[in-house]
């Protein structure tokens, strides 16, 4: 498998490692990238990343490869995603694909036009074994018809404090923190579910990351420690606390599916303990579990019995909780072996929208019905309703 890449970050450089771990034939012919942050990365593991070009088209016209990996700003996923496709490539697309309604719409008309086969997403919690897991209690009866989950993203400070200094902190290039960090989660509930979002409301703002809560005296060194954690690439601010980020830093939503099951979902970038969990309620049992603290458990609804009691050894450092790994043997064996996708880029659309539609309800501070929203969104695919 020969690949090129838009936008050589700190994430695509992780995936372009898991892919070769994955197949060892897995080569870079090029990339496009004017300031390639993930180059050490490939360099540590041993990958050559091929030819440095200027400019996306560059990349293309030199050709030699049969993938375009898309790990640019998120607002440009859209124009590199149509680029790969014009050029007759399998486009593998990291999260989330796009940024706005708009922009979904006309990817919409891309994927009409051009099928969905040909554009793969990274969301990677799919593959993650503690999903997995939750989609075989489904499977095996344990949990009967779902009726509501409760879940959350919680991060901690070094994370957050990233969010507020990296090229993210902006909604114009990321699209809203909902949309850029919790549509994998989104993604999530919504397979487990099987049905869209049909009304959405929220709340939220920013309070953790303002200047009356900035560090001073004693602190001052271990704080920029932690807020500094993490590094940042293009377009970053070493500001934490005064940047001229425009996202927020916490957010509740709540949301209505077409089957009538409900998902309360809670996010914030400032948990020291933190996690990331659910409670999946359904009308013959309940399951939980929890990414970050590596734990599923599942109950009987009638006699009390926990049927499913399982730790996760191993993936407290790893990748997306080990789902880095496993997307990439996934990606690798639908491509070369032709095995399905455990996500397709119609359900990344569908989550990214309902992500973008949480986030107009937070704004607009009202209940959003989303009918007229998904037909037009099946209009553009060419679907009939």
């Amino acid at each position: 498998m020969k690949a090129g890449i838009v936008g050589l970050g700190f994430r695509m450089a992780n995936v372009a490692k898991e892919f070769k771990q994955a197949d060892a034939d897995f080569t870079i012919a090029g990339f496009a990238d004017p300031a390639p942050a993930g180059l050490e990365t490939l360099t540590q593991f041993g990958i050559d990343a091929g030819q440095g070009f200027g400019t996306l088209d560059e990349l293309l016209a030199a050709g030699g490869f049969d993938m375009l990996m898309v790990g640019s700003p998120n607002y440009l996923h859209l124009e590199h995603i149509r680029a790969g496709l014009e050029a007759g490539l399998i486009v593998f697309t990291e999260k989330p694909v796009v940024i706005n309604e708009e922009q979904t719409m006309a990817l919409a008309e891309l994927v009409r036009q051009y099928g969905s086969d040909r554009i793969i997403v990274g969301l990677v919690l799919r593959y993650s074994p503690l999903y997995v897991d939750l989609l075989r209690a489904q499977a095996q009866n344990q949990l009967g018809e779902i009726t509501s989950i409760e879940a959350c993203e919680h991060i901690p400070p070094w994370h957050g404090a990233f969010f507020m200094r990296d090229w993210r902190r902006f909604e114009r290039f990321a699209g809203a923190y909902m949309l850029e960090k919790c549509c994998h989660d989104l993604d999530l509930y919504q397979g487990l579910i099987g049905a869209r979002a049909m009304s959405v409301a929220s709340f939220g703002g920013r309070k953790s990351y303002t200047a009356a809560h900035e560090p001073h005296g004693p602190v001052i060194t271990a704080a920029s420690e932690v807020y500094h954690r993490k590094p940042s690439g293009w377009h970053s601010t070493d500001n934490v606390f005064t940047s001229d980020a425009d996202i927020i830093d916490y957010q509740t939503a709540i949301v209505e599916y077409a089957t009538g099951a409900t998902l309360s979902f809670h996010a914030n970038l400032n948990v020291p303990d933190y996690f990331r969990r659910f409670c999946v309620i359904g009308s013959d049992g309940m399951a939980e579990g929890d990414f970050v603290r590596n734990y599923f458990r599942v109950h009987d609804a009638r006699s009390g019995d926990r049927l499913e009691d399982k730790t996760y050894e191993g993936y407290g450092d790893a990748g997306h909780y080990g789902a880095d790994t496993q997307m990439a043997q996934g990606v690798v064996d639908h491509l070369l072996r032709g095995v399905p996708l455990k996500v397709s880029i119609i359900d990344a659309m569908e989550a990214g929208l309902t992500a973008i539609k949480i986030d107009e309800a937070r704004k607009k501070r009202c209940l959003i019905d989303l009918t007229e929203c998904w037909q037009r969104f099946d209009r553009k695919l060419g679907r009939t309703a």
